[in-house]
């Protein structure tokens, strides 16, 4: 049983929050997120890259960022830009990409549920980032950045959702300028919020589809908050963290690409040929090529794009990490071949999200890198099952788009 509860969230009125919203945190340098914010004092970014409104070469874990973050965040709601809602609602958040729309709904998912499993992971989780947004989340006293949950599909709830769509008007409805519509409804009526939390409460587990440090974070605060309080009894809000929840089927996993540096020492001839062992090398020509379907790779070198398909007997089929395409490339070339053993720390090899597009990886091979690697997208049933086998995927198996927005809701744990 998941518990999913409604909660008061902190958001932007009407007519600011097209101002608010902006991009996580994570997808964007320091530089980046100040010529975002430029010329905008509501943007979200004060609050979740608060060294922007600091001196340059700040150190970006000092004291100063985190008080500025809580100075920032504090501001909106003292300026009137954000209020918080009188009872605790849910709310339905649509984000529309090139035609295609996922529907998700906001509450708050338990941090038992994470400790006990119920909430399962995929990805390994650094201390340094956790660190950072353990400090964030603990002086802003709120989650800031929404957990990207999902499910495997519940009629119940959708019909639900639709229905409520289809019944009332939107309270937020904008379009970034990256061409990503975002919809956002409030759920106000108590039968309904509390016909959602039954519905999840049916729910076997939940699965982090993307923001691992954000959610173990939000957790570590919790049981911070805990130790604090040993005589807490459950229902206050540092148990619980801001998420949305999606189905499995509203998602698409796009592609994440890899480049890499050099041959390691072999000539393209002997190279190609190396990769005869494990894969059906073919070539396809000048034009970009996307792989369709399961172990089918890209490679790009020297000009001429190659369809490469892994062979029987390459990897364990039994094996759900083993069996990725992600982990596929790594075993029979990026380790063997080009001597790369860990992906994460090696400056010779880069990940290159599908939003980029393969013309980025002709821009990279032409100018920083010497070869690429196009990749078929890691499905959700692939997440899903490495997860309930408590496993955990490769690095940079996954991209998810569009990624949720910051700022249009916020959980106050206190």
């Amino acid at each position: 049983m998941a518990i999913f509860r409604p909660f008061r969230a902190v958001r932007p009125l009407p007519e600011f929050a097209a101002q608010v919203a902006a991009l996580p945190y994570d997808v964007m340098n320091s530089a980046e997120a100040a010529a975002m914010a430029a010329g905008n004092p509501y943007s979200f970014l004060h609050v979740d890259k608060a060294e922007i409104d600091l001196p340059v070469g700040t150190d970006l874990y000092s004291d100063a960022v985190y008080a500025k973050a809580r100075e920032n965040l504090d501001r909106l709601s003292a300026e009137g830009v954000c209020a918080q809602d009188p009872a605790p609602m849910f709310y339905i958040y649509r984000q529309v990409m090139d035609g295609r729309s996922q529907t998700g709904l906001v509450g708050c998912a338990s941090i038992d549920d994470y400790l006990e499993n119920r909430i399962k992971k995929h990805e390994l989780t650094r201390a340094d980032k956790e660190a950072d947004r353990i400090r964030h989340v603990d002086t802003c006293d709120a989650n800031t950045g929404p957990i990207f949950l999902t499910y495997r599909p519940q009629a119940a709830v959708h019909a639900l959702v639709e229905g409520w769509k289809a019944a009332h008007a939107p309270v937020n409805d904008f379009t970034t300028a990256d061409g990503i519509g975002n919809t956002v409804w409030v759920v106000d009526d108590p039968a309904v919020v509390a016909q959602i939390s039954a519905l999840f409460a049916g729910i076997d587990a939940l699965y982090i589809a993307d923001g691992h440090h954000r959610c173990a974070s939000a957790v570590k605060v919790g049981c911070k908050r805990r130790a604090a309080q040993p005589d807490y009894d459950g229902t206050e809000e540092f148990n619980f963290f801001l998420s949305v929840a999606f189905s499995c089927d509203e998602l698409a996993i796009m592609d994440y690409n890899r480049v890499v540096k050099d041959l390691n020492g072999h000539t393209p001839a002997a190279f190609l040929k190396a990769l005869e062992q494990d894969f059906t090398v073919e070539p396809v020509g000048a034009a970009p090529y996307h792989p369709e379907a399961l172990h089918t790779f890209g490679l790009l070198l020297d000009g001429v794009w190659y369809r490469l398909t892994a062979k029987a007997g390459s990897f364990d089929t039994a094996d759900p990490v083993a069996a990725l395409d992600v982990s596929i490339l790594q075993a029979n070339v990026i380790a063997p071949l080009l001597g790369i053993d860990d992906p994460r720390t090696d400056k010779r090899i880069d990940f290159v999200g599908g939003i980029r597009g393969l013309e980025e990886l002709e821009r990279r091979v032409q100018t920083d890198m010497r070869l690429a690697f196009s990749m078929y997208p890691t499905s959700l049933e692939e997440l899903m099952a490495i997860a309930d086998a408590g496993q955990i995927m490769p690095p940079k198996s996954t991209w998810f788009e569009p990624k949720l927005l910051s700022g249009l809701f916020i959980h106050k744990l206190a």
